[in-house]
């Protein structure tokens, strides 16, 4: 259970310096805003990306191993992509409000976007989720897991227990200097 708990952890933390990654390329190279922190602490982290990465790998797993069919053609991975979009959409919604409560705002804006709600979530970046999701799920995921299958039962414990410490001392660091100052 310790090791589990550990290699979801690495996932965790994967996924969120990979969606701070997303986040910065987007805003730097594609919308050419320039560099701004995009996690809400101060590490290259998108914490939400983190969390709901673990949420595609835990919701879907089932459903991305079944063989569901229409006639001969797999529906799957069509499924898989819609479940992705909700989770995400749903996260980006509760993030949102979380976000809004704990610092007066939050970090995106989707009104410029069709099929937007409040400007919180949109019908583009959900796709734009979908597609992402899926990469990670079926892409990277798999090697992510057998990189941490490899390592060492006492690898793997330094490894998610330094960066559990690091993200620990940035929350802290974070809470003091915003709600607490």
């Amino acid at each position: 259970m310790k090791q589990a708990l550990e290699k979801y952890f690495i996932y965790f933390m994967f996924y969120s310096i990979i969606g701070w990654i997303y986040e910065v390329v987007l805003e730097v190279f594609i919308y050419r805003w320039g560099f701004s922190n995009r996690g809400t602490l101060f590490g290259p982290y998108c914490i939400i990306y983190g969390v709901g990465a673990l949420a595609f790998i835990l919701c879907l797993k089932g459903l991305k191993e079944k063989k569901i069919r229409i006639g001969k053609i797999s529906i799957t991975p069509v499924l898989v992509f819609l479940g992705i979009m909700a989770i995400a959409t749903i996260m980006e919604l509760i993030g949102s409000y979380i976000m809004e409560w704990t610092t007066g705002s939050w970090m995106w804006n989707y009104e410029r976007f069709a099929f937007n709600f409040q400007g919180r979530i949109a019908l583009n970046p959900s796709v734009r989720f979908g597609i992402g999701g899926m990469i990670f799920l079926y892409g990277i995921q798999p090697f992510l897991e057998k990189f941490t299958d490899k390592i060492s039962v006492k690898a793997l414990g330094i490894l998610s227990g330094s960066l559990a410490l690091i993200l620990a001392v940035d929350a802290a660091v974070y809470v003091i200097r915003h709600l607490v100052l």
